[in-house]
Formats: C-alpha cells, sequence, structure tokens
C-alpha cells in the first residue's frame, strides 16, 4: 500500500501478495454481494408488469449494462484523477453532468429508435428510451460520488469504488425503469 499526497492510500497490487489483495478486495465484493441480492428481491417486485409486458426484459440487460459503462468510464477517470491529487470535485460534477445529458439522449433515442422499429409498440420504446436517457444522465454523477466519499474517508477509491456504484447504479436504473414501465406501459395495457 503507497500513499498519495493527499494521504490517502493507494493500493499497489503488482506489490502486493495475494493473500493481502484478498483481503483488499473481498469486503467491497461481499458487500456488492449482498446488495445485489437487495436489489433482485426489488426486482421482483414487478413481476407483474414483467409478465403482462414479457418485452420490457428484453431491454432490461442492455439498461443496466449501459447506465453502468457510463459509470465505469467517469469513474475510473475520476478514481485516476484521484491519485494524482489533481481533483476540483464540483468542476467534474458538472462536466459529467452534460456529458451525461448529451450521452444519454443519444442513446435513448437510439434505443428508443431500436425498440419502436423490433417490436411496434410506442409505448416500450418510449419507456426504454426514456429509461436509457435519464439512467445515463445520472450515471456520471454516480460514479463521481462514491469514489469521491471512500477517498474523503481515507479508503482507496480503486477498490471499493466499483463494487459500490455498479449495485447502486444497478438498482436506480432499474428503480426508473420500472416506475417508468409502471406509467407508461401500465397505463396503456
Amino acid at each position: 500500500m503507497i500513499k498519495n499526497t493527499r494521504e490517502t492510500p493507494v493500493t499497489d497490487e503488482t506489490r502486493e501478495s495475494l493473500p493481502r489483495i484478498m483481503r483488499l478486495r473481498i469486503p467491497w465484493l461481499i458487500l456488492g454481494l449482498i446488495a445485489g441480492t437487495l436489489v433482485s428481491v426489488t426486482v421482483s417486485r414487478f413481476e407483474k408488469i414483467l409478465s403482462e409486458n414479457i418485452s420490457l426484459a428484453f431491454f432490461l440487460p442492455l439498461i443496466v449494462y449501459m447506465s453502468d459503462a457510463v459509470g465505469t468510464q467517469t469513474e475510473t477517470m475520476y478514481v485516476r484523477l484521484l491519485a494524482r491529487s489533481k481533483v476540483g470535485f464540483l468542476k467534474n460534477v458538472l462536466k459529467e453532468l452534460l456529458v451525461g445529458i448529451e450521452l444519454g439522449a443519444i442513446l435513448g433515442a437510439g434505443v428508443g429508435l431500436i425498440a419502436w422499429l423490433w417490436l411496434s409498440r410506442f409505448d416500450i420504446a418510449l419507456t426504454v428510451g426514456l429509461t436509457m436517457f435519464i439512467n445515463v444522465a445520472i450515471a456520471p454523477l454516480i460514479a463521481l460520488i462514491i469514489p469521491e466519499i471512500l477517498f474523503k474517508e481515507h479508503a482507496d477509491p480503486a477498490l471499493g469504488a466499483g463494487p459500490i456504484t455498479t449495485v447502486i447504479q444497478d438498482f436506480i436504473s432499474l428503480l426508473i425503469y420500472f416506475a417508468i414501465a409502471t406509467f407508461i406501459v401500465g397505463l396503456t395495457f
């Protein structure tokens, strides 16, 4: 374990033993496993809307993946900045919010169009497109907040941010998806 100039530990896995690496990584992954199980239980609460509109299930992996992918890009860049001590949190939040909104608009329109062409259902297309827009727009914010909290608590954000950010992003993405689906598809079904 090395320290950067801001006194937050930065793990150098090239110098750590395998048992030490496991001790550093496993707590975050167990926390992610527990939280992921809670996310799965939450998704089960939307069984009715999924059973009545099975095509909503087709887009679950895409919704979760794209939100995570956008968040991971932001998180990776931000953790690298934290390690170099070149960070302006609020400046990054504003920049990434704009990036998220632009990416969300592009990806939301794209997936909405794909859903409409594929399924010929405007309600599903609107649900998927709007969900993608919102989730991608907020993904960078979540990806900045978690590493920043870990960094301020003097925990290595490279170890904890990924698992924690991913499960939080997945949970939020799915809640947004099912809330929008319940409102749009639930009203038209």
